[in-house]
Parts: structure tokens; C-alpha cells; sequence
């Protein structure tokens, strides 16, 4: 596949690209503050819209599933994470607002949609949040306070200044959720809760004793990369007496 070079219109850096789930458009985040669609096809790219409403830098970008809606969340130093709703073609409103946190949002993941319309967030204030939609329209939020004393990044199962990560595993049918976390603080934490409203119980996969800036889950949920501030990618699994063990490790 040729590639392709795509100009996102940005007057500054652009810190995440997200495609949506059909391959047809990107989602730009940049420090001038805003939010770029484009839409792709073959070797041709166009500009959809602008979104526009955060008051800094916007970190990342996450598409929701389409069962939910053309449905777009972003995060930025502002603390805010603001969900976009297109209603019309290229036509975007802001659908809600979270202002929780009280500092810079690093990071956003969505919840395998199997488990509805969940969205996990990590600021550098130390916390997750995650948010949960209701069928009245309405959200409820629960939080892991102090997950990372200093600075958070996650992905559900960046080098941001105070960067996290948050990964959501994907849902293999068990009657449990399970997000992984990194930090600047050098922790890999896997936080799981059995059922909605329970209190998210981490445990701690090591302490690397160096900056961890990514963790991604394999597409079974059952192995967990781990990139660091030394340049090492570790993989990890769980063993069946709940402990973390290393399988490979990629040297630099």
C-alpha cells in the first residue's frame, strides 16, 4: 500500500492521529487547540471540520464504537475531556463535558463496547476517572483516587509533560473490567473491578524505575505491552495465580 502524505491544516504540533472504525477518516489532536476530520480514501485525503473548544493543548483523540453514534472524545492541558457528536454530515456539536479533573488530561480510552459507552481518563492531578453513560442520557463517574501519586498515562484493556497511559483490556466474556496504567512515576498498575459501582482494585505489574510511556493489550486481553524510558518493549502475562510474569523483552 503506497503511502500517503496528508496535510491537517494544524498550526502546531499534532500530538495524536485516530482512525475511525471504518478506515474513512482521521482525527487529528494538535497544540493550537483544536481538533482536525479529514477524511481518506485511496491516495486522496479532504478536510471535514474543525472542532474547536478546548483552551489548550489537546493531547489525544479516541473514536467511540459506531453503535453508539459518530461519537468523538478528546483530552487536553485544559483538564477537560469534551465528547463531540456529529449530527449532520461534518456538522459536530459538543455532546457533554468533563471537567473532573483539575489538571492537564493526558490520556482517554474507551471500554470494549461490549460494556456499553465507558470512557476511562488520566490526568497528571494523579486520578483516574471513568465515565459511564446512562440510558437516561445522563453520566455516572467513579474514580481511582491517587492511582499514580504524580502523573498518569493509560490506555484501556505519551511524551507529554507529567504523561500517562491508560488501555482498557478487550472483554473476553469475563465478569470483570481491566485497565492498565503507566506513568512517568514508573509504575504499571492493572486495575480490575467485577461489577459497575465496585471499588477498582489495582495491583502493581512492577515498578521500572525509569518514565513508562505506553501499554497496549494483545487482541485476547491476555498479554500486555509495555514500552519505558529506557527503550526496552517488555510483554507480560498473567499467570493463573494472578501474578505478572515477563515473557519477551526487546532490546533497544
Amino acid at each position: 500500500m503506497p503511502s500517503q502524505k496528508i496535510e491537517t491544516g494544524h498550526q502546531d504540533t499534532v500530538h495524536d492521529v485516530a482512525m475511525d472504525y471504518y478506515g474513512k477518516r482521521l482525527a487529528t489532536a494538535s497544540s493550537d487547540n483544536s481538533i482536525k476530520i479529514v477524511g481518506v480514501s485511496n491516495s486522496t485525503s479532504q478536510h471535514l471540520a474543525t472542532l474547536s473548544g478546548h483552551q489548550g493543548p489537546v493531547w489525544q483523540v479516541a473514536w467511540a464504537h459506531p453503535k453508539f453514534g459518530s461519537l468523538l472524545a478528546s483530552c487536553s492541558y485544559d483538564g477537560r475531556v469534551i465528547l463531540w457528536k456529529e449530527s449532520n454530515q461534518n456538522e459536530w456539536s459538543q455532546a457533554h463535558v468533563f471537567d473532573d479533573h483539575k489538571s492537564s488530561v493526558n490520556s482517554i480510552a474507551w471500554a470494549p463496547h461490549e460494556l456499553g459507552l465507558c470512557l476511562a481518563c488520566g490526568s497528571s492531578d494523579g486520578n483516574i476517572s471513568v465515565f459511564t453513560a446512562r440510558s437516561d442520557g445522563g453520566w455516572d463517574t467513579s474514580r481511582i483516587d491517587q492511582a499514580h501519586p504524580s502523573w498518569c498515562y493509560f490506555r484501556f484493556m505519551g511524551t507529554i509533560n507529567g504523561s500517562w497511559d491508560v488501555a482498557w483490556a478487550p472483554n473476553l466474556g469475563l465478569p470483570k473490567s481491566t485497565i492498565a496504567s503507566a506513568s512517568q512515576d514508573g509504575r504499571v498498575i492493572v486495575w480490575t473491578v467485577t461489577k459497575e459501582g465496585d471499588q477498582w482494585d489495582g495491583k502493581v505489574l512492577k515498578d521500572f524505575l525509569t518514565p513508562v510511556w505506553r501499554v497496549s493489550w494483545s487482541l485476547t486481553g491476555n498479554i500486555l505491552a509495555v514500552a519505558d524510558g529506557k527503550n526496552y518493549v517488555t510483554l507480560w502475562k498473567e499467570e493463573v495465580d494472578g501474578e505478572w510474569q515477563q515473557v519477551t523483552k526487546v532490546e533497544p
